[in-house]
């Protein structure tokens, strides 16, 4: 850690919106801490080789996540959209580029928890959260769900799952309601609350 207030990273990709503001509300809960700030960084796109790259620099939205950014978080929120029950390419990408913080321990110990945005109920969004988590392992992350003494968690009828936050977006024009957004600022409040209790902010 360096000597900046410490961070909880929230880090997603987002094609369509509805991921991105989910991250908006984890960031709000993390900010209720009063003792860390949140850090909204997003991922680049990929494309193939003969598409056009993408500007270094996103037009809008949150600024592209770098591995200081990474390195030097309290904890991290991951958040990606749904694509055939796993993780979206951008994401799996920016993850796969992180082997030299693995090989350092860089992350080893620090909380972190995952959220994701399908178009159906049953698109797999238990999937999705369970493979997030994998590459958090291996860096040797604690996972921090979301226990049932959360009361959205039992009276959603749309998105939430113990694994982490999520949300039914449909075809991309349903809002996030408001069992979905509570869930994602609980999300917020516990890691930074993990964090706070670890040490990050002595």
């Amino acid at each position: 850690m360096t000597d900046q207030q410490p961070y909880v990273l929230v880090l997603y990709y987002s094609r369509y919106g509805a991921t991105a503001e989910m991250a908006r509300q984890v960031a709000r809960g993390v900010e209720q801490s009063h003792r860390l700030v949140a850090r909204l960084r997003t991922v680049p796109p990929v494309a193939a080789c003969t598409q056009t790259a993408a500007p270094p620099v996103p037009e809008d939205g949150a600024v592209y996540c770098t591995e200081d950014d990474l390195s030097n978080c309290a904890a991290l929120a991951l958040g990606s959209p749904t694509r055939f029950g796993n993780m979206a390419a951008p994401m799996k990408h920016f993850l796969d580029g992180t082997g030299s913080l693995w090989q350092q321990g860089a992350l080893a110990g620090r909380p972190a928890g995952v959220f994701t945005s399908t178009a159906s109920l049953h698109g797999g969004q238990e999937t999705t959260l369970l493979t997030m988590m994998m590459p958090l392992l291996h860096h040797g992350m604690l996972i921090t769900g979301l226990p049932y003494t959360e009361p959205a968690l039992s009276s959603t009828r749309s998105g939430g799952t113990p694994y982490g936050p999520s949300h039914l977006a449909g075809d991309g024009s349903q809002p996030i309601t408001d069992e979905e957004r509570a869930l994602c600022q609980a999300l917020g409040k516990r890691l930074a609350g993990v964090a706070e209790r670890l040490g990050a902010t002595d």
